[in-house]
C-alpha cells in the first residue's frame, strides 16, 4: 500500500521536528545576534533616519497622499523608537530575565521591526524600494534568535506578509495620487502586482525555508555527534566498571574457595566431635558462600558491562515489561493503568539494566497488592530533556521506620524476599547519572519515581 499525501507530508514534519536548543545555548545566540549585532545596527539606522526626517521640509506639509503618507510614517518613527526602546532594555537584561520572556521579547521586537521596515519601504520607493533586502536580513536575523519550530516559521511567514502590505499599500497611494505629483516624482503606477513582486516574495519564503531547514539539519546532525560521543563515553565507562568489577571478582574468589575448602576439611576431621568448634566452622561456611553469591552477581554485572548501549524508547521497554510482568493471558485482579507524555528523548543504556530497573518496580508493586489492586505507570519528559518514570500502586504502603533502609542491599520486608531488587534498581539508575526517591504512607500505597537525565556521564564507582 501506497502512502498517502498527507503521510509523506507527516514523515517530512518528523524529519524536520528537532528539539528546542538548550537554554544556555539560546540565551547566547541571542546575545550575539541581538546584543551584538541588530542593536548597534539599529541605533545606526534610528539616527540616519532620525536626521533625515529633521533635515527635511516633510514636517507640517501635507499636499498630496503621498504626503500624508510620509508624515504618518514619521510619527510611526517616534512610537518606534519608544517601543525599540523598551524592548532593547530588556534584551540588555536577558541574563535576568525568564528565558519566556526573552524569547517573547525577540519576537516582538522583530514584529515591530517588520512593521516599521513596511512604512519605509512605502516612501522610499514601494515595491522597488532597495530595504526590500532588511526583510531577508531580518527573516536570517529570526532564524538564529528564534528557536526552531512554529514560532520561527510563523514569525517568518508574518515578515513576509509585512511586504505583501507594502506592495498593497503603495499601488494604494500611486493610484490616487494627481497626474502633476506623479510626473514630479517620476512614479509610474502598478497596474498589478507583478514579475518583480512574485519573484521577491518568493525570495522570502524559500529564504524562510532555507533557513529552517539548514538549522534543521545542522541541528540533527549535532544531536548526532553528541550521541555518538555519549555512546562511546558510556560504553567506555561501562567496560572500565566491567573490567574493574570482573578483576575484583577474580582476586576474592579464589581466596574463598581456600577458606570454604579448609574449613570443609576441618568439619570432616572434627565431624565426631560436637564442640563449639564445629558451628563456628558452619558459620564460616555460611558467609562465605553468601560472600560466593554476591560476587558471582558482581561477575554477572562485569558480564554485562561488556555488551553494547543502545537508543532506548521508554515507551517501547516500558509497555514491554508491563506485558512481562502482567501477561494478558494470565488472569489477574490487578489493573495497570499507564500515562505517558510525548517528545521522549532516547535513552542511552544497556537494554538489560533497564529492563531490570523496570522489573523489579513492577513485580514489588505486584506482590504489594498480592491479588487485586491498581498499578499507575506514568512516564513524561521535561523541559531540560530528562525523563521521570513513575511506578504506584495502591497497597498497603511501607511503614515509616522501614523505609529509608529500603533501597539497602540484603534488607528486605517480605518473608520471601532477597533484598536485592530495590538495591539493583537503585545500583542501575545512578550508574546513568539518574536518581530514585519513594514515597509511602501505610495504607495509601507506595510510589517510586525514576529520574532519568538525557545527557549525563555515568558514575562508575556506582
Amino acid at each position: 500500500m501506497k502512502p498517502s499525501l498527507w503521510q509523506w507530508w507527516k514523515r517530512l514534519f518528523t524529519l524536520l521536528e528537532i528539539p528546542a536548543p538548550d537554554p544556555p545555548r539560546l540565551l547566547r545566540r541571542i546575545e550575539i545576534m541581538e546584543w551584538n549585532i541588530t542593536l548597534p545596527v539599529k541605533a545606526v539606522a534610528v539616527g540616519i533616519i532620525f536626521y533625515s526626517f529633521v533635515s527635511t521640509p516633510w514636517f507640517g506639509l501635507t499636499l498630496s497622499m503621498l504626503d500624508v503618507t510620509v508624515e504618518t510614517v514619521q510619527y510611526i518613527f517616534w512610537f518606534y523608537v519608544l517601543a525599540s526602546g523598551v524592548l532593547a532594555a530588556l534584551l540588555l537584561n536577558l541574563r535576568r530575565l525568564p528565558l519566556a520572556v526573552v524569547q517573547w521579547t525577540v519576537v516582538t521586537s522583530s514584529l515591530v521591526d517588520g512593521l516599521f521596515l513596511t512604512g519605509m519601504m512605502l516612501i522610499t520607493g514601494g515595491l522597488d524600494s532597495i530595504l526590500f533586502w532588511l526583510f531577508v536580513a531580518l527573516i536570517i536575523r529570526n532564524a538564529v534568535s528564534v528557536p526552531v519550530g512554529f514560532s520561527q516559521l510563523f514569525l517568518n511567514f508574518a515578515i513576509s506578509l509585512c511586504y505583501v502590505l507594502v506592495v498593497a499599500l503603495d499601488r494604494s497611494v500611486a493610484q490616487n495620487l494627481d497626474e502633476f505629483t506623479r510626473r514630479a516624482l517620476d512614479i509610474t503606477p502598478h497596474e498589478d502586482w507583478g514579475e518583480p513582486f512574485v519573484l521577491r516574495l518568493t525570495v522570502l519564503l524559500l529564504t524562510t525555508v532555507c533557513c529552517y531547514g539548514t538549522q534543521a539539519l545542522l541541528e540533527r546532525q549535532r544531536l548526532a555527534a553528541e550521541e555518538a560521543e555519549e555512546f562511546a563515553a558510556r560504553e567506555g565507562q561501562l567496560r572500565s566498571a566491567g573490567r574493574l568489577a570482573a578483576e575484583f571478582a577474580h582476586q576474592i574468589k579464589n581466596p574463598l574457595a581456600v577458606i570454604n575448602s579448609t574449613a570443609f576439611s576441618l568439619q570432616r576431621a572434627l565431624r565426631d566431635a560436637r564442640t563449639e568448634v564445629t558451628q563456628q566452622i558452619g558459620i564460616i561456611q555460611e558467609e562465605v558462600a553468601r560472600a560466593d553469591q554476591v560476587i558471582t552477581q558482581i561477575m554477572g554485572y562485569a558480564q554485562l558491562s561488556e555488551c553494547h548501549v543502545e537508543k532506548l524508547n521508554v515507551v517501547e521497554e516500558l509497555n514491554r515489561t508491563i506485558a512481562q510482568v502482567f501477561p494478558s493471558v494470565v488472569p489477574t485482579g490487578v489493573q495497570v493503568h499507564r500515562a505517558y507524555g510525548r517528545g521522549f528523548p532516547p535513552l542511552l543504556m544497556q537494554r538489560g539494566h533497564l529492563s531490570e530497573v523496570f522489573v523489579n518496580l513492577l513485580k514489588n508493586a505486584q506482590e504489594a497488592l498480592v491479588e487485586k489492586g491498581n498499578v499507575f505507570v506514568t512516564a513524561d519528559s521535561h523541559r531540560d530533556h530528562s525523563i521521570e518514570i513513575s511506578v504506584r500502586d495502591d497497597g498497603p504502603g511501607i511503614a515509616p521506620d522501614k523505609i529509608e533502609r529500603i533501597f539497602e542491599a540484603y534488607y528486605t520486608t517480605k518473608e520471601r524476599g532477597t533484598g536485592l531488587g530495590l538495591a539493583i534498581v537503585k545500583h542501575n539508575v545512578e550508574l546513568y547519572g539518574g536518581n530514585v526517591r519513594v514515597e509511602s504512607e501505610l495504607g495509601k500505597g507506595a510510589k517510586f519515581t525514576l529520574i532519568f537525565p538525557a545527557k549525563a556521564l555515568m558514575n562508575p564507582a556506582k
